[in-house]
């Protein structure tokens, strides 16, 4: 059961770590380069349509196969596999999944309350841009930390 839940960690996290390593790399540059109101109005759309079995299914479901790789690691114990195993699952939940829920989604909440067009929105756009892709960094990097640790707690399996 341990290597299936690692095996499936494993892509889930890297399918993440990929969707927000677009974003830090090149989507949130792309938003920035047009007119505020265009930029934010792209990032509201972005953040409902988001909101889809398929991505919320492998952000949510990896979130679940953490929990399950840290309680898998006690269950038999090995030093090197389960601090790995845990490792694993510390990384998405908090690095990626904690982040997201209270960092990125509070921006996102109160970008789609702006009022488009007006001052407020255009100076809000400047700090959601650094501070939501910094947090957004984070969660790429916890993500992709996590895929890894996962794939080698995988390699140490007998």
């Amino acid at each position: 059961m341990s290597v299936l839940i690692l095996f499936l960690l494993c892509i889930g996290a890297g399918i993440i770590a990929g969707v927000f390593f677009a974003f830090s790399s090149f989507i949130m540059k792309a938003l920035a380069g047009q007119p505020p109101e265009h930029g934010a109005d792209a990032m509201r759309r972005i953040n409902v349509t988001v909101l889809n079995p398929g991505f919320l299914g492998i952000f949510m479901g990896s979130a679940i196969l953490s929990v399950a790789a840290i309680v898998a690691a006690f269950v038999p114990w090995h030093a090197g596999r389960s601090l790995w195993m845990i490792a694993a699952g510390v990384c998405y939940l908090l690095g990626t999944f904690l982040v997201t829920m209270l960092f990125n989604v509070p921006r996102n909440e109160r970008l789609a309350r702006m009022t488009d067009g007006s001052q407020e929105a255009h100076r809000y756009w400047a700090l959601y841009l650094r501070e939501w892709t910094f947090w957004n960094h984070v969660r790429a990097l916890a993500a992709a930390l996590s895929a890894a640790t996962a794939a080698m707690a995988l390699w140490l399996m007998p």
